[in-house]
């Protein structure tokens, strides 16, 4: 009996535990809402495709925004940047400049790349608050979409090549997504790297003290997510097989709320991979069950907020428990 309490108790104290039996639940409710309704299966292979596929930006994003998260950062230009790489993209094949796949997407990166790298200098030299950084380049980023499409936008004809990659069916994208967390796993684990930004997130006072460069470490990050946003314009562009200059407009909102449901705290030094995927994936699957139960769109921002408050609600009482249990046996 104390063995079961004690594996109950295990259970009950941890983040991503919590988070799957939650995904559970919704997961067979929705299943059921669908199949008795004479709907078929919402577990069906191609709906699972598409949970996948249609979320597959803000699962890419959210690996970059839990390493700014970690440091007690955000970054809210993502969203731009994604939109001004995917820009660049569209437009260098809708002028016929470049149609190479790999280049594209290289290309993009690397502008995404520069982009973070100019917030994290900023954030980190001038020691100005993230938010208000990031705040600016929003609109810069946004600004600089609409200059490089010249009024324009590249259709699906334009990009038609490049589309091939993420088109339904294409195993593209999954292969992006599954290669960026097994390394995003490997490297928050188990790197010197990796150890850093949880102590920096941590106490960046005390980081610094034990040898830690904090400004290297926080402009890494930010050189991480705009990586990530960058792939994700161009990523954005061979989904959708379009680019226009607002595109993904607000996505940033969506990658924030996968990391927070993931358990990543907003205050630095709490979060995991394992974690931010299972938000990123909660977070997919509330998208893509509330249009099928039935709900009218008024209805569905409105049930996603209540959801989303409800798990971060859990995912707070769950990390209470956490720290209470290890409290006490440190006075054990």
């Amino acid at each position: 009996m104390e063995e079961k309490t004690s594996v109950w108790k295990r259970l009950r104290s941890s983040r991503e535990v919590s988070l799957v039996l939650i995904l559970v639940i919704m997961l067979i409710a929705v299943e059921c809402i669908q199949y008795f309704g004479g709907n078929g299966h919402f577990l069906s292979p191609t709906n699972i495709g598409q949970i996948f596929r249609n979320n597959a930006l803000t699962m890419l994003m959210a690996l970059g925004m839990l390493c700014v998260l970690l440091t007690a950062g955000i970054d809210i230009s993502i969203a731009s940047t994604l939109g001004f790489c995917g820009m660049v993209v569209g437009m260098l094949q809708k002028n016929h400049i470049c149609q190479n796949t790999l280049l594209l997407f290289l290309l993009a990166a690397v502008i995404g790349l520069g982009c973070g790298l100019l917030n994290g200098l900023i954030i980190a030299k001038c020691h100005i608050a993230p938010i208000i950084v990031s705040m600016g380049f929003m609109y810069i980023w946004r600004g600089l979409a609409y200059v490089v499409s010249g009024n324009q936008w590249a259709s699906g004809a334009d990009v038609a090549h490049f589309a091939e990659f993420g088109k339904d069916g294409s195993a593209g994208p999954y292969i992006v997504l599954i290669v960026a967390y097994v390394a995003f796993f490997i490297i928050m684990k188990w790197t010197r790297f990796g150890r850093r930004i949880y102590a920096v997130g941590s106490n960046s006072e005390a980081a610094s003290v034990s040898g830690i460069n904090v400004d290297r470490v926080l402009i890494s990050v930010y050189m991480i997510m705009g990586f990530l946003a960058g792939l994700s314009g161009a990523l954005s562009v061979s989904i959708y097989a379009s680019a226009q200059p607002n595109m993904q407009y607000g996505k940033e909102m969506d990658v924030i709320a996968a990391c927070v449901i993931g358990g990543v705290s907003m205050n630095g030094g709490r979060g995991s991979v394992v974690g931010t995927f299972l938000g990123a994936l909660f977070y997919a699957v509330l998208a893509k069950a509330l249009p099928l139960v039935g709900l009218d769109s008024i209805w569905q921002n409105l049930i996603k907020g209540v959801v989303v408050l409800a798990v971060v609600l859990l995912n707070t009482l769950t990390q209470r428990a956490m720290d209470r249990s290890n409290l006490e046996r440190r006075e054990m």
